[in-house]
């Protein structure tokens, strides 16, 4: 077998370097919850009416190319963006970063318009909600994707199953210029996510019946693997790109890819370990690297970009409100500052017990001695003011976010008020609110 040298920190520091960008734009992954709305289910992968015949279907109508795993679909891609599963057949729409959120909007548009008579065809709807509406994860498969299978076995939370099979998230993904810079925005939209995730918490009703928790998909999340999951450092101490690998690197290592095949670690080394000594004549190199930081799932997650990654499934223009606060506060000046400043009051153990709390209470959970939401209505009085100054009109985008902020209400709460009121606790009725 041919040995590589050995994988050094330059190399991976190099990565993320590799990402400096003198012109910032704005990335988004927005998974849904494919759905039957005649029986409340989830779809299946494998079946008639399946995820992947519609996928099938979708890439002859469309001319997309499939990706696969061992022969199985398990996405499709077309030029930059992707169409692709996650575990219990969510459908991620992964889209090639634009400079502004008006474009994005409109490449989402133009797709669902595609994908809409193929899914009608199949009685298919992609729900814009943060956690399976009826079917739990025992009546979900996983799609037949090696690695699934490799990390349903290893994550060792008693919500790993919840997370992977019935959960749906929006992550926002933003450009930095130098290390300075990027670990500057990785400390705020640290700090920004517990909040972010109160004010677009869209999950409380599960397996039928109300959960008690505005975000169940949140709940999940912090029960999942607390290895590889929550913030990565103090979030106030001096930060670098090394110190970010090495928390990397001290994480076991779940598999590593050979020659399309996946080799099963499950957690009997870390990736530091790897480097060190090899696995069973195996080397680490630069692709082990990148496919172990993949596997790594903190609130903010640092690439050769930064991809925040807590806010639950939101439609109704909720989705794009999401991108216009991380927008407005993180590629503007006097906006980081003003949002510091906010923050000043708050140390890591008063972020971190946040984290906890939001999940069940949302924007009625608190900070210090502060309500998260009126917190939530200084974040968005922040990001409105710089979208304003950067007179590229996406400050629209936080019009469907006001509604609520200002109110000091979440989704959820709309959700929870209709459930116990109008809807009389019939599924249907809620996967018809969400369903658009």
């Amino acid at each position: 077998m041919n040995t590589i040298h050995k994988l050094g920190k330059k190399e991976i520091i190099q990565l993320f370097e590799d990402g400096y960008k003198k012109t910032f734009k704005i990335g988004m992954e927005y998974e849904r919850l494919p759905v039957f709305p005649v029986t409340s289910k989830a779809v299946e992968y494998g079946t008639e009416f399946g995820i992947c015949n519609f996928l099938r279907s979708f890439a002859r109508e469309e001319n997309w190319d499939y990706i696969t795993d061992d022969y199985n679909i398990i996405g499709l891609k077309q030029d930059h963006d992707t169409v692709t599963l996650e575990p219990g057949s969510q459908v991620e729409l992964s889209l090639k970063p634009e400079n502004t959120i008006h474009e994005i909007k409109n490449k989402i548009d133009s797709l669902d318009k595609k994908m809409k008579p193929v899914l009608d065809k199949f009685g298919i709807s992609l729900l814009n909600y943060g956690v399976s509406p009826l079917s739990t994860n025992k009546n979900i498969s996983l799609i037949p994707k090696k690695r699934y299978k490799l990390m349903a076995k290893y994550l060792w939370g008693i919500l790993s199953d919840v997370m992977m099979r019935e959960t749906a998230g929006i992550q926002c993904c933003v450009d930095f210029e130098s290390e300075e810079d990027a670990v500057e925005k990785f400390k705020i939209a640290n700090k920004l996510t517990p909040f972010m995730t109160a004010m677009f918490a869209n999950s409380p009703i599960r397996g039928g019946v109300e959960t008690g928790y505005k975000s169940f998909r949140a709940l999940s999340w912090l029960n999942t693997d607390n290895d590889r999951c929550g913030f990565v450092g103090q979030i106030d101490d001096k930060f670098s790109f090394e110190e970010y690998i090495d928390y990397v690197l001290e994480t076991p290592m779940i598999f590593v890819n050979r020659d399309n095949d996946v080799i099963p670690i499950n957690g009997k080394i870390t990736f530091e370990e790897f480097i060190k000594n090899g696995y069973e004549g195996f080397e680490a190199d630069i692709k082990d690297f990148e496919l172990h930081a993949n596997l790594y799932f903190p609130e903010v997650r640092m690439r050769n970009f930064l991809e925040i990654r807590n806010q639950d499934c939101v439609g109704k223009g909720l989705q794009y409100s999401i991108l216009a606060i991380y927008k407005g506060i993180l590629y503007n000046k006097s906006a980081k500052q003003e949002i510091e400043e906010l923050f000043a009051p708050f140390d890591y153990r008063a972020f971190s017990e946040l984290r906890y709390n939001v999940p069940k209470s949302a924007m009625n959970a608190k900070v210090g001695k502060y309500f998260v939401k009126d917190i939530a209505k200084e974040i968005l009085y922040i990001a409105e003011k710089s979208l304003i100054e950067a007179d590229t009109g996406e400050e629209k985008f936080l019009e469907s976010i006001k509604e609520y902020t200002m109110q000091g209400i979440c989704p959820a709460d709309v959700i929870i008020r209709n459930w116990n009121g109008l809807w009389d606790k019939d599924i249907k009725k809620l996967i018809k609110y969400v369903n658009n």
